[in-house]
């Protein structure tokens, strides 16, 4: 396991992603405060529910919508385009994403959603979105500016899920509700203190961050209740580590991507490809709950078999908590942290997405 020394942080985390994360269950308490401020009206008659955001603003309605999959009766989807799909009307709640304020999809979804006369949530730090949100009179959430949008999940989560229990649109009782969300803070607030502490020797994040350093990680989870989570470790391995992630859902990939690890030897008579090779720079990595359905995990029990004889390594992961909510909250901070300490491993700033900001000055 690869040692990580204070002065590494000093020298290349100079935007102190370290102490954002480090503070996480502290963001997620400013959530709920701000959510449980806003006015909004007892009950709201909508027939579906249409979250618009792309990126780290995205993901926050992505974890809604995964962990209301078996409790809100109505549809409920997430939007990354310019435009709302065609069944959106008066009967739609939408809710407006993007914490900058300026994304260009998200604000062209919310004039959109203005066109077909939705009702409108908008969150944001600042920007066009406050600017429209206040000239057309719609609920309007303001969280605070100064995080990176990925490192601002907290905001993201909460105030959508918050907002949507105090709309009557969650039925769970007020008890219940609650108690969830504070044992999450409680559950990251414990954890925090152990991933924060790299001179531990069994520091879980940097362990894995040590044994993926360098490899492909291809991360497998179910489809129902892991499928954001998969996506968010995919995320931040990418932007905070700058390195490649790849991964996919159960048991979809089991009706195509599995045969990819069967590849013959022989692709054709003159030309060979050496399968070994490329897949011994592979770790598997799988995210596991106790709520998977059993065949799911037979499915994964099966394939993990063939995995071990093929890629590098396969490791399986578990999140800590008594309740669903504080499983994904757990395997997402893990994941948050195993990205920053592959970072510093790979000596490059988790912060600063360059090539993101490139394109978007192209863009303009």
């Amino acid at each position: 396991m690869e040692k990580i020394e204070q002065k590494t942080i000093c020298d290349i985390d100079r935007s102190n992603m370290f102490m954002v994360l480090r503070n996480f269950h502290l963001q997620i308490k400013d959530a709920v405060q701000i959510a449980s401020n806003i006015k909004f009206p007892k009950k709201l008659r909508v027939s579906n529910i249409i979250v618009n955001g792309l990126g780290g603003s995205a993901i926050g309605g992505d974890l809604v919508r995964s962990y209301l999959h078996y409790i809100i009766k109505i549809p409920f989807t997430v939007n990354r385009s310019y435009f709302l799909p065609a069944y959106a009307n008066r009967e739609t709640l939408s809710i407006i994403s993007s914490y900058s304020g300026n994304t260009e999809e998200t604000i062209s979804a919310y004039k959109d959603s203005l066109k077909r006369k939705c009702k409108i949530l908008a969150i944001s730090s600042g920007g066009e979105v406050e600017k429209i949100a206040k000239k057309n009179g719609n609920i309007f959430i303001k969280i605070p500016t100064g995080f990176q949008p990925r490192c601002a999940l907290g905001y993201s989560f909460f105030t959508i899920f918050i907002s949507l229990f105090k709309l009557g649109l969650i039925p769970i009782s007020q008890k219940v509700f609650y108690n969830e969300i504070e044992s999450v803070i409680q559950n990251l607030e414990k954890y925090s203190k152990q991933f924060s502490n790299y001179k531990l020797r069994n520091n879980i994040a940097i362990k894995i961050a040590s044994e993926i350093k360098g490899k492909l990680p291809v991360i497998y989870s179910s489809s129902d209740l892991l499928d954001v989570v998969n996506l968010r470790w995919r995320g931040q391995i990418s932007e905070n580590s700058k390195q490649l992630a790849y991964g996919n859902l159960y048991p979809e990939m089991n009706h195509n991507e599995l045969v990819g690890w069967w590849a013959p030897e022989k692709t054709s008579k003159n030309k060979s490809l050496n399968r070994r090779s490329l897949l011994n720079d592979i770790i598997v990595i799988f995210l596991k709950d106790n709520d998977d359905y059993v065949r799911i995990k037979l499915r994964m029990d099966i394939t993990s078999e063939i995995y071990k004889k093929l890629a590098s390594k396969v490791i399986s992961i578990k999140g800590k908590g008594e309740n669903k909510l504080e499983r994904i909250f757990n395997l997402i901070y893990t994941g948050d942290w195993v990205s920053y300490y592959l970072a510093l491993m790979r000596r490059v700033d988790p912060t600063p997405v360059e090539v993101i900001s490139y394109l978007k000055s192209k863009l303009k």
